[in-house]
Order: structure tokens, then C-alpha cells, then sequence
């Protein structure tokens, strides 16, 4: 029903207000999802942060930490049983592996280790060289999750040697099952290796994904293309009496 403004008439039609109404209620969702995954960021920072507040010592017994915990361990590397995690990529953009290795704590049991980022090289027939010394050591670092991607697609293959084996997000179990270790610690997935720690390969670990200020920008664009809708649907609609 037309709606008298002053000296002019809002008369929208019908088909054209509930495709606005429809474009308005994505668009307004979309804000709201960035503003989600902005205060989800924000927590992953602060987590980071607080990790490094004091560190906590691992053994065969350590309950699950918090991510980003700082921890220490004694033990020794496991060269034999290395894990390379395709198509991960440098700061710069480079294609390259997370080197994951298992780590023989003393009094038992054992934790994964990713000490770090290497590039594939000149040929991906080609594994990079991996293999770390034996010796007793103790190891520092953070708890952290294995890298996943934003969609897992189908079933992939399990996993299998000759070792080192390449694998592309592969899950705790997966790689419980590879390395038949049973008695994986339960603080966390694996451990970051600390960048002055030797045995390493490029470390610049920070939290996952965006930062929370480019989430709050796109949630601002968002919400102002949505109120530039709507702008263009009165004004487009409104008519001289």
C-alpha cells in the first residue's frame, strides 16, 4: 500500500522489496559472521599471548593443556618416523612441508614435533633431508592443534611408509594409526618447536587465520553495503504525489 512522505509517494513493488529484503538479510548475516570470526581471532591472540605467561613441564601422564601453552620435555627425536604436512606455505608465499617428529619422552611416552617449515625443493619427487640426531634432549615449545583445512573432502587414503611419509592434513588418529603409538601424549596434537631451539627449520609461529581487525573491515563493509541497499531501495521508490 502506498505511504504518503510530504509532497511524495513510497509505493515499492512487491517483487522488487522482497528481493531487497532477501539481499538485506545476506548481507547483514554476513556482517555478523565477520564479527564472530573477528572475537574468534581476538580470543586465538589472547591465547597466544597467554601461552608464554609459564611453561609447563610434559610427561607420559600431562592432562590436555591449553593451546598455545608453553611446555618443555626431555627425551629424544624419533628420526625414523617423520612426517611431512603437504602443501603448507612460507610467509612469502613459498610451497613447502611442516616437518612433524615424534618425540621419545623419558619414563615414557611420546609427543609430536613440528619443528618447522621447509621448502620442496627443486623436484616434489624429491623428499627434503629431515633427519635430526637421537640424542637426549630437552625440547621447548607450545601446544598447538594440527593444521586442518576449512573443508575435508571425501576419505583420504591411509596413511602409510616408507617413511617419511607425505601427508596432507592428516589427523591425530591418522597418524596414531601410522606410527602405531598408542601412547601419544594428551596435552595437545603437537608441539612448536621455539625458534631458538636447534634441530629446526623456519619457525614465525602466530595464530591461524586473518587478523581480528581485518574481520571487524569486512564486517563494516558488509553492513555499509547493506545500508547502501537500502538507501538505493527507498530512494528508488519514491515518487512525486
Amino acid at each position: 500500500m502506498p505511504l504518503r512522505l510530504g509532497s511524495r509517494i513510497f509505493a515499492p513493488r512487491p517483487f522488487t522489496t522482497l528481493v531487497t529484503l532477501a539481499l538485506l538479510v545476506l548481507l547483514v548475516a554476513l556482517g555478523r559472521w565477520q564479527l564472530r570470526r573477528a572475537d574468534e581471532q581476538q580470543r586465538l591472540v589472547a591465547a597466544f599471548a597467554a601461552g608464554a605467561d609459564a611453561s609447563r613441564k610434559l610427561d607420559r601422564g600431562s592432562p590436555p593443556l591449553p593451546r598455545y601453552q608453553r611446555v618443555d620435555a626431555q627425551g629424544r627425536y624419533d628420526t625414523a618416523h617423520q612426517v611431512l604436512i603437504d602443501n603448507m606455505t612460507s610467509d612469502d608465499g613459498r610451497a613447502g612441508y611442516y616437518v612433524i617428529t615424534p618425540f621419545a619422552l623419558e619414563g615414557g611416552g611420546s609427543l609430536l614435533v613440528n619443528r618447522g617449515w621447509i621448502g620442496t625443493g627443486p623436484s616434489r619427487a624429491v623428499l627434503p633431508d629431515v633427519t635430526v640426531p637421537g640424542d637426549l634432549r630437552t625440547l621447548h615449545g607450545r601446544i598447538d592443534k594440527l593444521p586442518s583445512p576449512g573443508i575435508r573432502m571425501g576419505h583420504p587414503e591411509p596413511l602409510k611408509a616408507p617413511f617419511p611419509v607425505r601427508a596432507t592434513y592428516p589427523s591425530r588418529p591418522e597418524l596414531e594409526a601410522l606410527l602405531q603409538e598408542p601412547s601419544l601424549s594428551a596435552a595437545g596434537d603437537v608441539v612448536l618447536l621455539d625458534g631458538a631451539e636447534p634441530d629446526g627449520y623456519l619457525r614465525h609461529w602466530k595464530p591461524p587465520g586473518l587478523p581480528p581487525m581485518r574481520h571487524l573491515a569486512y564486517a563494516v563493509q558488509w553492513f555499509g553495503l547493506a545500508a547502501t541497499l537500502f538507501c538505493i531501495y527507498v530512494a528508488t521508490n519514491l515518487r512525486r504525489a
